[in-house]
């Protein structure tokens, strides 16, 4: 499931193949807009990369952040196994980029 959203003037690109993505974690997905907002007013885009290998016992997923900032963009990646609190690790990583990049 691909997607792309405009959300307060942000352009959300959502990339996740071979799985579809919650309303929940749609809205976590915004939220993480709205957050990263409060330490940047330039955000042009969004984009999330959702990724699930393997199967069973040996499965890993794999979230990848990518803000889209005047400069150079801001990317973090983090493996878990719940997509919102993946969400919210990358999005926190980002904005510790972010506050180190002023």
């Amino acid at each position: 499931m691909n997607y792309t959203e405009n959300y307060k003037g942000v352009k959300i690109d959502v990339q996740s193949p071979n799985l579809d993505v919650s309303e929940s974690v749609q809205a976590e997905i915004r939220a993480s807009i709205d957050k990263l907002s409060r330490f940047t007013t330039n955000i042009n885009a969004l984009d999330v990369y959702f990724k699930a290998e393997g199967q069973g016992g040996t499965a890993t997923t794999t979230i990848g952040m990518r803000v889209g900032v005047p400069g150079p963009d801001v990317f973090a990646e983090e493996k878990g196994e719940n997509w919102i609190g993946m969400l919210k690790s990358v999005t926190d990583k980002n904005i510790r980029q972010l506050q180190k990049d002023k």
